[in-house]
């Protein structure tokens, strides 16, 4: 842990591997989480060896040692109107709890591109679709863990495909079926995400705001660096950005961050608070999952002051 790190990495990371995976695959890596019956769940992307996703479950009592499920839980659907855009993988999931309802947002990846679609469990045994939420090209669907003056609301991050710039955006839904009235929270500026942003963890409800992560990529002459910032959006009106960290908070540092088949990665999908802590998930490398902890109020503090040590 660095002088002026917030985060601190568990000593055996990483937690989960291919190796850890009972049936054939490439890599694991961006798993969402939540609590469900006294464990923590993740629910893993793991990426066959034709390259394409599936979402598969892993559970643990003490969240640092998980036992993976024997089979895959969400593969991409062979029903329309899923089937054609989840034809080469399902991604990225992120789960938000909504009363007895755990609802799983993830990146359907078919031939036209990357979109957001929704489905629900209640039970980590049934996974049921709802829609989309997006068209093409949209990742890193993130959903509120409740209704804002009765309506639902989204944060996604349109383009950033093929070159192009990403921003994060908000939308709001009455059913989670139709969106829309869509606005941009913060874009792309010179600096550590300086190519496209993403919402990397589902939002918590603070003092202060609703509280996420965010990634940032940033281009360099060695190819993309992910690091991690915080955002804090008004509780009544989640369109407003409250603040929202000038620096990254987390950034690669470890080898097995720096190393794999997209190296200089880390990525959050999923946070757990427990007690005084706060356990957040990420994939390191596109190859890993691993874990850090720190407590909520040093990421809220890092979004509404500046560091002294920053300049």
């Amino acid at each position: 842990m660095g002088k002026f790190d917030i985060f601190k990495r568990y000593e055996n990371n990483p937690i989960i591997t291919r190796d850890h995976i009972p049936y054939r695959c490439n890599t694991v890596f961006n798993a969402a989480a939540c609590e469900f019956n006294g464990k923590i769940v993740l629910l893993l992307r793991v990426e066959d060896v034709n390259g394409h996703s599936h979402l598969t479950l892993a559970y643990s009592d003490d969240g640092y040692n998980f036992k993976v499920e024997d089979n895959p839980w969400i593969l991409p659907s062979d029903e329309e109107p899923f089937a054609i855009y989840e034809k080469y993988g399902v991604e990225d999931p992120r789960i938000t709890k909504i009363g007895d309802t755990y609802y799983i947002t993830y990146v359907a990846f078919g031939p036209y591109g990357p979109r957001i679609g929704i489905g629900f469990t209640k039970d980590f045994t049934t996974f049921t679709r709802i829609g989309f939420a997006s068209e093409t090209d949209n990742k890193d669907g993130v959903l509120f863990p409740e209704k804002i003056n009765g309506k639902y609301y989204l944060i996604d991050r349109p383009g950033g495909m093929a070159g192009a710039g990403g921003s994060l955006w908000i939308t709001e839904s009455p059913d989670l079926i139709h969106w829309g009235n869509a606005k941009v929270l913060i874009s792309p500026e010179p600096g550590w995400g300086n190519y496209k942003l993403g919402a990397s963890t589902p939002p918590i409800k603070t003092e202060k705001g609703w509280l996420l992560l965010y990634h940032g990529v940033r281009k360099t002459a060695g190819g993309n660096l992910y690091r991690v910032g915080a955002l804090l959006l008004d509780l009544e009106k989640p369109w407003e950005v409250v603040r929202y960290t000038p620096h990254f908070i987390f950034a690669p540092r470890e080898l097995y961050e720096r190393i794999g088949d997209v190296p200089n990665v880390v990525f959050p999908c999923g946070w757990i608070v427990k007690n005084d802590k706060v356990l957040i998930y990420y994939g390191a490398a596109d190859t890993y999952i691993c874990v850090a902890e720190t407590q909520l109020e040093k990421i809220v503090e890092n979004c509404t002051a500046v560091p002294k040590e920053c300049y």
